[in-house]
Protein backbone atom coordinates (compact mmCIF):
# COMPACT_ATOMS: atom_id res chain seq x y z
CA UNK A 1 0.00 0.00 0.00
CA UNK A 2 1.29 3.51 -0.78
CA UNK A 3 1.48 5.86 1.52
CA UNK A 4 -1.43 7.67 0.13
CA UNK A 5 -3.58 4.49 0.10
CA UNK A 6 -2.93 4.23 4.27
CA UNK A 7 -3.62 7.68 5.02
CA UNK A 8 -7.04 7.66 2.73
CA UNK A 9 -7.35 3.95 4.51
CA UNK A 10 -7.37 5.37 8.23
CA UNK A 11 -9.17 8.51 6.99
CA UNK A 12 -11.86 5.97 5.64
CA UNK A 13 -12.40 4.00 8.60
CA UNK A 14 -12.75 7.13 10.77
CA UNK A 15 -16.14 8.52 8.74
CA UNK A 16 -17.65 5.35 9.96
CA UNK A 17 -19.74 7.24 12.71
CA UNK A 18 -23.51 7.64 13.86
CA UNK A 19 -23.03 11.35 14.93
CA UNK A 20 -22.67 11.88 10.85
CA UNK A 21 -22.99 8.68 9.17
CA UNK A 22 -20.70 8.11 6.16
CA UNK A 23 -22.75 9.18 3.00
CA UNK A 24 -22.26 7.55 -0.26
CA UNK A 25 -23.67 8.20 -3.75
CA UNK A 26 -22.27 5.33 -5.66
CA UNK A 27 -20.36 6.05 -9.15
CA UNK A 28 -19.66 4.02 -11.90
CA UNK A 29 -17.38 5.79 -14.22
CA UNK A 30 -14.63 8.97 -13.74
CA UNK A 31 -16.83 11.27 -14.94
CA UNK A 32 -19.51 9.90 -11.93
CA UNK A 33 -16.57 9.92 -9.30
CA UNK A 34 -15.93 13.19 -9.91
CA UNK A 35 -18.94 15.01 -10.09
CA UNK A 36 -19.81 13.30 -7.25
CA UNK A 37 -16.66 14.16 -5.57
CA UNK A 38 -17.33 17.34 -6.67
CA UNK A 39 -20.69 17.85 -5.18
CA UNK A 40 -18.25 17.34 -1.27
CA UNK A 41 -18.28 13.52 -1.37
CA UNK A 42 -15.73 12.66 1.49
CA UNK A 43 -15.26 9.00 0.15
CA UNK A 44 -16.29 7.16 -3.41
CA UNK A 45 -18.00 3.85 -3.59
CA UNK A 46 -18.60 2.37 -6.68
CA UNK A 47 -22.15 0.42 -7.93
CA UNK A 48 -21.38 -3.11 -9.55
CA UNK A 49 -24.58 -2.66 -11.42
CA UNK A 50 -23.99 0.76 -13.03
CA UNK A 51 -20.30 -0.05 -13.88
CA UNK A 52 -21.82 -3.08 -15.69
CA UNK A 53 -24.63 -1.10 -17.21
CA UNK A 54 -21.84 1.29 -18.60
CA UNK A 55 -20.11 -1.69 -19.90
CA UNK A 56 -22.94 -3.30 -22.15
CA UNK A 57 -23.23 -6.20 -19.10
CA UNK A 58 -26.75 -7.10 -16.96
CA UNK A 59 -25.67 -6.89 -13.38
CA UNK A 60 -24.66 -10.43 -11.31
CA UNK A 61 -21.50 -11.49 -11.54
CA UNK A 62 -21.27 -10.44 -15.56
CA UNK A 63 -18.45 -8.15 -15.26
CA UNK A 64 -14.86 -10.07 -15.49
CA UNK A 65 -12.26 -9.29 -12.83
CA UNK A 66 -10.03 -7.36 -14.99
CA UNK A 67 -13.23 -4.83 -16.25
CA UNK A 68 -13.43 -4.58 -12.74
CA UNK A 69 -10.14 -3.48 -11.49
CA UNK A 70 -9.54 -1.42 -14.78
CA UNK A 71 -12.09 0.73 -13.47
CA UNK A 72 -11.03 0.81 -10.06
CA UNK A 73 -8.15 2.04 -11.07
CA UNK A 74 -9.67 4.73 -13.21
CA UNK A 75 -11.44 6.29 -10.38
CA UNK A 76 -8.69 5.93 -8.11
CA UNK A 77 -6.58 8.11 -10.54
CA UNK A 78 -9.04 10.82 -11.05
CA UNK A 79 -10.15 11.20 -7.43
CA UNK A 80 -8.52 12.53 -4.50
CA UNK A 81 -10.96 11.22 -1.51
CA UNK A 82 -10.82 7.20 -0.44
CA UNK A 83 -12.34 4.99 -3.05
CA UNK A 84 -14.07 1.48 -1.86
CA UNK A 85 -14.86 -0.84 -4.43
CA UNK A 86 -17.88 -2.98 -4.97
CA UNK A 87 -16.50 -6.62 -5.94
CA UNK A 88 -19.91 -8.89 -6.11
CA UNK A 89 -18.94 -11.99 -4.81
CA UNK A 90 -14.92 -11.47 -5.49
CA UNK A 91 -15.06 -12.26 -8.99
CA UNK A 92 -14.15 -15.82 -8.45
CA UNK A 93 -15.35 -19.60 -7.48
CA UNK A 94 -12.31 -20.31 -5.47
CA UNK A 95 -10.06 -18.84 -2.50
CA UNK A 96 -7.44 -18.34 -5.14
CA UNK A 97 -9.93 -16.45 -7.19
CA UNK A 98 -10.60 -14.01 -4.11
CA UNK A 99 -7.20 -13.92 -3.14
CA UNK A 100 -6.24 -12.59 -6.68
CA UNK A 101 -9.57 -10.12 -6.82
CA UNK A 102 -8.00 -8.22 -3.60
CA UNK A 103 -4.78 -8.25 -4.81
CA UNK A 104 -5.64 -6.10 -7.76
CA UNK A 105 -7.63 -3.82 -5.93
CA UNK A 106 -4.87 -3.26 -3.22
CA UNK A 107 -3.12 -2.09 -6.89
CA UNK A 108 -5.65 0.17 -8.30
CA UNK A 109 -5.68 1.76 -5.17
CA UNK A 110 -8.87 1.47 -3.67
CA UNK A 111 -8.93 0.90 0.29
CA UNK A 112 -12.13 -0.98 0.48
CA UNK A 113 -14.51 -3.27 -0.56
CA UNK A 114 -18.13 -4.82 -0.63
CA UNK A 115 -18.29 -8.36 -0.81
CA UNK A 116 -21.97 -10.17 -0.92
CA UNK A 117 -23.08 -13.24 -0.01
CA UNK A 118 -26.21 -13.18 -2.78
CA UNK A 119 -27.71 -16.59 -2.92
CA UNK A 120 -24.41 -18.38 -1.58
CA UNK A 121 -24.39 -20.32 1.89
CA UNK A 122 -23.49 -18.03 4.79
CA UNK A 123 -20.04 -20.28 5.35
CA UNK A 124 -19.18 -19.49 1.24
CA UNK A 125 -18.77 -15.78 2.10
CA UNK A 126 -17.47 -16.41 5.51
CA UNK A 127 -14.55 -18.35 3.67
CA UNK A 128 -14.24 -15.26 1.21
CA UNK A 129 -13.91 -12.56 3.46
CA UNK A 130 -11.25 -14.99 5.60
CA UNK A 131 -9.19 -14.99 2.07
CA UNK A 132 -9.84 -11.37 1.67
CA UNK A 133 -8.48 -10.44 4.73
CA UNK A 134 -5.40 -12.80 4.88
CA UNK A 135 -4.84 -11.57 1.57
CA UNK A 136 -5.01 -7.83 2.52
CA UNK A 137 -2.89 -8.69 5.86
CA UNK A 138 0.20 -9.99 3.63
CA UNK A 139 0.10 -6.95 1.66
CA UNK A 140 0.23 -4.76 3.82
CA UNK A 141 -2.91 -2.96 3.74
CA UNK A 142 -5.44 -1.72 5.69
CA UNK A 143 -8.47 -2.77 3.91
CA UNK A 144 -11.98 -1.98 4.92
CA UNK A 145 -14.24 -5.07 4.22
CA UNK A 146 -17.90 -4.26 4.06
CA UNK A 147 -19.84 -7.58 3.72
CA UNK A 148 -23.29 -7.25 1.75
CA UNK A 149 -26.03 -9.24 3.34
CA UNK A 150 -28.91 -9.92 1.00
CA UNK A 151 -31.92 -11.81 3.04
CA UNK A 152 -34.00 -8.62 2.58
CA UNK A 153 -32.62 -7.27 -1.17
CA UNK A 154 -33.43 -10.69 -2.30
CA UNK A 155 -36.44 -11.85 0.41
CA UNK A 156 -34.52 -14.99 1.25
CA UNK A 157 -35.82 -17.60 4.01
CA UNK A 158 -38.82 -17.31 6.09
CA UNK A 159 -39.94 -13.25 6.77
CA UNK A 160 -40.36 -14.33 10.33
CA UNK A 161 -37.28 -15.36 11.02
CA UNK A 162 -35.47 -13.35 8.76
CA UNK A 163 -34.23 -10.56 11.13
CA UNK A 164 -32.35 -13.44 12.80
CA UNK A 165 -30.88 -15.09 10.21
CA UNK A 166 -29.34 -12.05 8.97
CA UNK A 167 -28.18 -11.55 12.30
CA UNK A 168 -26.61 -14.51 12.51
CA UNK A 169 -24.97 -13.80 9.06
CA UNK A 170 -23.59 -10.94 10.18
CA UNK A 171 -21.71 -12.64 13.24
CA UNK A 172 -20.33 -15.00 11.18
CA UNK A 173 -18.72 -12.50 8.80
CA UNK A 174 -17.46 -10.45 11.76
CA UNK A 175 -15.86 -13.23 12.86
CA UNK A 176 -14.41 -13.95 9.34
CA UNK A 177 -12.70 -10.83 8.93
CA UNK A 178 -15.90 -8.08 8.10
CA UNK A 179 -15.59 -5.04 9.29
CA UNK A 180 -18.65 -3.72 8.35
CA UNK A 181 -21.86 -5.22 7.68
CA UNK A 182 -24.21 -4.00 4.70
CA UNK A 183 -28.13 -4.93 4.92
CA UNK A 184 -29.59 -3.37 1.77
CA UNK A 185 -33.74 -3.85 1.21
CA UNK A 186 -34.44 -2.82 4.73
CA UNK A 187 -35.40 1.14 5.40
CA UNK A 188 -38.30 0.26 8.23
CA UNK A 189 -37.10 1.96 11.49
CA UNK A 190 -37.64 -0.85 13.86
CA UNK A 191 -35.99 -3.30 11.80
CA UNK A 192 -32.60 -0.82 11.27
CA UNK A 193 -32.81 0.05 15.07
CA UNK A 194 -32.70 -4.10 15.57
CA UNK A 195 -29.87 -4.85 13.20
CA UNK A 196 -28.10 -1.73 14.54
CA UNK A 197 -28.28 -2.79 18.33
CA UNK A 198 -27.07 -6.71 17.65
CA UNK A 199 -24.27 -6.28 14.95
CA UNK A 200 -21.06 -4.89 16.52
CA UNK A 201 -19.50 -2.99 13.57
CA UNK A 202 -20.75 -0.21 11.51
CA UNK A 203 -23.80 -1.00 10.03
CA UNK A 204 -24.57 -0.02 6.16
CA UNK A 205 -27.94 0.32 4.78
CA UNK A 206 -29.19 1.00 1.23
CA UNK A 207 -31.65 4.38 0.95
CA UNK A 208 -33.86 6.22 -1.40
CA UNK A 209 -36.37 7.54 -2.02
CA UNK A 210 -39.08 7.01 1.19
CA UNK A 211 -36.07 5.97 3.66
CA UNK A 212 -34.90 7.91 6.46
CA UNK A 213 -32.99 10.91 6.14
CA UNK A 214 -29.14 9.95 6.75
CA UNK A 215 -29.36 12.00 9.81
CA UNK A 216 -32.35 10.06 11.06
CA UNK A 217 -30.80 6.68 10.09
CA UNK A 218 -28.00 7.74 12.35
CA UNK A 219 -29.97 7.70 15.58
CA UNK A 220 -30.64 4.90 14.89
CA UNK A 221 -27.75 2.91 14.42
CA UNK A 222 -26.48 3.28 11.26
CA UNK A 223 -22.85 4.45 10.20
CA UNK A 224 -23.04 4.24 6.74
CA UNK A 225 -25.87 5.45 3.99
CA UNK A 226 -25.50 4.24 0.42
CA UNK A 227 -27.43 4.77 -2.84
CA UNK A 228 -26.47 1.66 -4.44
CA UNK A 229 -27.36 1.79 -8.30
CA UNK A 230 -29.34 4.33 -7.18
CA UNK A 231 -27.75 7.21 -8.75
CA UNK A 232 -26.73 5.68 -12.15
CA UNK A 233 -30.49 4.31 -12.56
CA UNK A 234 -31.60 8.13 -12.48
CA UNK A 235 -28.69 9.02 -14.63
CA UNK A 236 -29.67 6.63 -17.14
CA UNK A 237 -33.49 7.83 -16.51
CA UNK A 238 -32.56 11.33 -17.59
CA UNK A 239 -31.17 9.97 -21.01
CA UNK A 240 -34.10 8.58 -21.62
CA UNK A 241 -36.57 11.47 -20.83
CA UNK A 242 -34.37 13.54 -23.21
CA UNK A 243 -34.11 11.12 -25.54
CA UNK A 244 -38.42 10.79 -25.65
CA UNK A 245 -38.85 14.31 -25.52
CA UNK A 246 -36.68 14.74 -28.52
CA UNK A 247 -38.51 12.90 -30.87
CA UNK A 248 -42.06 12.66 -29.25
CA UNK A 249 -42.19 16.64 -29.42
CA UNK A 250 -39.07 17.78 -30.81
CA UNK A 251 -38.28 19.66 -27.65
CA UNK A 252 -35.00 20.10 -25.80
CA UNK A 253 -36.31 21.44 -22.10
CA UNK A 254 -35.51 18.12 -20.53
CA UNK A 255 -31.98 19.41 -20.95
CA UNK A 256 -32.08 22.49 -19.16
CA UNK A 257 -30.83 21.48 -16.01
CA UNK A 258 -27.61 19.05 -17.43
CA UNK A 259 -23.98 20.25 -15.90
CA UNK A 260 -22.68 22.82 -17.96
CA UNK A 261 -20.09 21.82 -20.76
CA UNK A 262 -17.01 23.90 -19.42
CA UNK A 263 -17.53 22.47 -15.80
CA UNK A 264 -18.13 18.81 -16.47
CA UNK A 265 -15.12 19.21 -19.27
CA UNK A 266 -12.96 20.94 -16.23
CA UNK A 267 -13.64 18.59 -13.54
CA UNK A 268 -12.04 15.92 -16.01
CA UNK A 269 -8.81 17.98 -16.80
CA UNK A 270 -8.50 18.66 -12.98
CA UNK A 271 -6.32 15.37 -12.23
CA UNK A 272 -4.45 14.97 -15.77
Amino acid sequence: MTTEQLTNARLFRSLHTLAGPLALANAWDVASARVIEAAGAPAIATTSAGVAWSLGSPDGDALTRDQALELISRITAAVSVPVTADIEGGYGQDAADVAETITGVLAAGAVGVNIEDGTRPPAELAMRLTVARQTADREGADLFLNARIDTYLFGLGDPDTRLEETLSRARLYVDAGADGIFVPGVTDTTTIAALAKEISVPLNVMAGPGAPTVAELGTLGVARVSLGSGVAQAAYAAARSAAQELFDTGDYDSLTDGIAFPELNALLSERH
